[in-house]
């Protein structure tokens, strides 16, 4: 039994730079939301996972071997005509799942900018508050000190009528 699951072990090892790069889960609320929106809908979890795959160098070493076992076992004779539809098909397929990605992409900038523009918004108006605060502040530490200068101005008067 522990055989053929170190059997099972060494197979998913080897296996697994096939597998799509798991990123870890988003930290912005804009994001984690914009996430659990798009989770819902297999195409577009569908294709984010074949654009993540299409990423990666595991794609490329996967059609480098495609291609030299294709030419290599002579598959077909030169022109390569079926390799050459096969190729183009893929092409296809990848650019519309990438666009699919890219859009995606656009709607966590859009979600991103959304968010920040109201935490700007937010620091706008409490600047706003504060700036008013100071403001009132300033004034009453002026009307202390005039207080303070017409009652030492009085005291003074007062002190020297007195001699």
């Amino acid at each position: 039994m522990a055989i053929a699951t170190d059997h099972t072990t060494r197979a998913r090892r080897r296996l697994a730079w096939l597998r799509p790069i798991k990123r870890p889960p988003p930290v912005n609320p804009a994001l984690v939301k914009e996430a659990e929106e798009r989770a819902d809908e297999l195409g577009n979890r569908l294709a984010d996972t074949i654009t993540r795959f299409a990423g990666s160098m595991a794609f490329v070493y996967l059609h480098v071997i495609w291609f030299a076992a294709w030419i290599g076992f002579g598959v077909e004779s030169y022109p390569y005509g079926l390799l050459t539809m096969v190729v183009s098909l893929e092409a296809i397929f990848l650019s519309t799942f990438v666009m699919i990605s890219q859009n995606r992409a656009a709607a966590k900038q859009q979600a991103l900018a959304d968010q920040e523009w109201q935490t700007v918004q937010e620091e706008d108006q409490q600047n706003r508050q504060l700036l008013a605060l100071s403001n009132q502040i300033l004034a009453l530490t002026k009307e202390v000190h005039a207080f303070a200068a017409t009652a030492r101005g009085d005291g003074r008067r007062s002190s020297t009528a007195a001699r």
